[in-house]
């Protein structure tokens, strides 16, 4: 599903009544994006397809269920093209997973077998009992880290001089548990990138609305304000993105020449397929 930059990155997401959420992960089908916490919603797809440069083979994955490697595989994944017609993505995910559940067992993902997941200490200003953990390829090169406890940030005014374009470019609806409020959005996985020197992109999960006009912001966030207990959590490359300076170190935000180029990653990456699947299945105890 591709979803362009709107004011306030709020009007393509469905708001929920005040409550806290605790769906369960759904499994992973070839069907239409989640539309909400209830029962009944259907499940994700993996990948969106992006517009500007898109010229997408047909087929994908395998269906969900079928053998690889001892595993199932992923669905394939229908997304919306420059035209809006349905695509299938053809990044495909490992072929062999494993599931990591934390010594407290408070949190459980999938993840590529090949993958590993290192415990760090809780992020500054983290509560007391957080988690903090790195999700790294076999090479020790960073994917992910999935943070608890985080204090979320209260809404911030974006100087219109300061402000960048910005371009979403993967939205998926998640089943997680989160605290429903004036300031938040149901929880996504998304895709963005911001315009700096370069096309700076960032993948995790979200559930606050970007304070934006005109198709700009300032910084974009990937936390989700979690209920009690959990507190505000973080499972993506980096929590906030804004545009690094020339001299500033990038890692790990994704940099490219073009939005294009961008697409080309969102649409064909293996690591992305992997790291979407992963910080989706997502699921607290």
């Amino acid at each position: 599903m591709i979803l362009r930059s709107r004011r306030g990155d709020r009007s393509h997401l469905p708001r929920r009544g005040r409550r806290a959420c605790w769906p369960a992960v759904p499994a992973v089908a070839l069907a239409a994006l989640l539309t909400g916490c209830g029962s009944g919603a259907p499940a994700p797809v993996w990948t969106g397809v992006t517009g500007p440069s898109s010229s997408v083979a047909p087929g994908g994955p395998a269906a969900p269920g079928s053998a690889q490697g001892g595993s199932a595989g992923p669905s394939g994944s229908a997304g919306a093209s420059a035209s809006g017609s349905p695509t299938p993505s053809v990044g495909a995910t490992s072929a062999t997973w494993k599931k990591y559940t934390d010594p407290a067992k408070k949190v459980s993902f999938d993840l590529p077998a090949s993958w590993i997941v290192q415990s760090t200490d809780p992020a500054p200003g983290a509560a007391p009992g957080s988690l903090r953990l790195e999700v790294k390829k076999g090479d020790g090169t960073f994917i992910a880290a999935l943070a608890t406890g985080l204090p979320v940030p209260a809404a911030q005014p974006c100087d219109p001089a300061q402000a960048k374009p910005y371009s979403v470019l993967n939205s998926v609806p998640v089943k997680v548990p989160f605290a429903d409020g004036p300031d938040v959005i149901a929880p996504r996985f998304v895709f963005r990138v911001i315009q700096g020197y370069k096309f700076f992109g960032s993948f995790g999960l979200t559930g606050i609305p970007t304070a934006a006009a005109d198709g700009k912001a300032c910084r974009l966030a990937n936390i989700v304000p979690g209920p009690s207990g959990i507190g505000g959590y973080s499972f993506a490359d980096t929590v906030e993105v804004t545009p690094p300076a020339a001299d500033a170190k990038v890692a790990p935000l994704k940099s490219f020449d073009s939005l294009a180029q961008a697409s080309a990653y969102v649409r064909d990456s293996g690591d992305f397929a992997d790291a979407q699947r992963m910080i989706m299945s997502l699921a607290f105890s």
